[in-house]
């Protein structure tokens, strides 16, 4: 049961719901009661998108169309790249999805500044990334969900990686109506790595679902997570992370982390981080915090003169900080600052 299925079959009964376990906090079916016409060809210039003239190359998807050279997400040995993946959707109450490969050849190194952008209410947008990375290939991932707030939104990456692979990603977004960032790894061991972290910023009605699984195969993998959100007024923040050690991959080393700050009596954050470990000799951890402000951090600041309005702003800005920072690509980091500072929640 997915978006894309549905989109595709125009068929209702094929949306996720509720009795779906991993779909139980994004519930789509008990959403959408009808399907919405196909969205159509858009011809019109599109704006810039939010990360500007970086990098060497932008490959746009509107209304689930692509322009441009799909070929620039496929890398040849040792080659290196920074492309901007952007998939807007222009057009109201209306329907689209899209799949595109990633693929990197051994040694190829890919910064992809990945962007969803909603510029019309009501549309349903499915997106799905198949990642191919081969011996030794690097992928920074990148992600700035802006989706309009009256949008559905869905965005499914699945990676695989070879052995001595690095895979990072950074995914941020501040909501949608519903909207669900998805990552599935399949981790071989055998010195490949992975960062991939996230930070979210919710407000008004809006909802964000950020879930993650990470299938460790092989010996001497290693797996850092780190994702932190803010939810205010009454929206509602997901994350579902999910690492699993298969029996035989000893000595891997897997941590995650999950810290929430709450705004709002009304606001909600529902999490599920999750260790399912079947090997020996392994170095793992999770961790999941929700909670509020600091108070005292608060008080000192508004001693100082700070307004309280801009002292939360500040305090929940320095609490997503940690991940932003994390960001290798300078370019994107300095993005990703504008945009935490531009999206003040509480």
């Amino acid at each position: 049961m997915t978006l894309s299925l549905a989109l595709e079959a125009r068929d209702l009964s094929q949306l996720p719901s509720r009795r779906d376990e991993d779909w139980r906090w994004t519930d789509l079916r008990g959403l959408i009661r009808e399907l919405p016409a196909p969205s159509p060809e858009v011809t019109a210039e599109i704006s810039p998108g939010p990360f500007g003239d970086e990098g060497e190359a932008e490959l746009l998807v509107v209304n689930g169309r692509v322009r441009g050279d799909a070929g620039l997400l496929t890398l040849a040995e040792g080659e290196a790249r920074v492309v901007r993946l952007r998939f807007v959707s222009a057009t109201a109450a209306t329907g689209h999805g899209v799949k595109l490969a990633v693929s990197l050849a051994p040694g190829a190194q890919l910064t992809l500044l990945e962007s969803y952008e909603g510029l019309a209410p009501d549309y349903l947008a499915d997106a799905a990334l198949g990642v191919r990375l081969e011996t030794g290939a690097r992928l920074e991932r990148i992600v700035l969900a802006g989706d309009h707030a009256e949008g559905v939104s869905v965005s499914t990456a699945s990676v695989s990686l070879a052995p001595g692979a690095d895979f990072a990603q950074t995914v941020l977004t501040d909501g949608a109506r519903r909207q669900r960032l998805e990552t599935r790894v399949e981790h071989p061991g055998q010195s490949a790595a992975v960062r991939m972290d996230g930070a979210y910023l919710v407000a008004d009605r809006r909802h964000a679902d950020l879930t993650t699984a990470v299938n460790h195969a092989g010996t001497d993998g290693t797996t850092d997570q780190l994702v932190k959100g803010v939810v205010a007024d009454q929206g509602r923040g997901v994350f579902q992370g999910r690492i699993t050690v298969s029996p035989g991959a000893d000595r891997t080393d897997a941590r995650m982390g999950h810290h929430a700050l709450l705004l709002s009596d009304r606001a909600e954050v529902n999490a599920k981080p999750e260790l399912l470990i079947f090997a020996d000799d392994v170095a793992c951890a999770h961790g999941n915090t929700v909670g509020a402000l600091d108070e005292d951090a608060l008080f000192y600041a508004q001693q100082r003169g700070i307004p309280e309005a801009e002292a939360r702003a500040m305090l929940t800005e320095a609490f997503i900080g940690e991940v932003i920072d994390r960001i290798v690509h300078e370019g994107a980091r300095e993005v990703a600052r504008a945009w935490a500072a531009h999206r003040r929640v509480g």
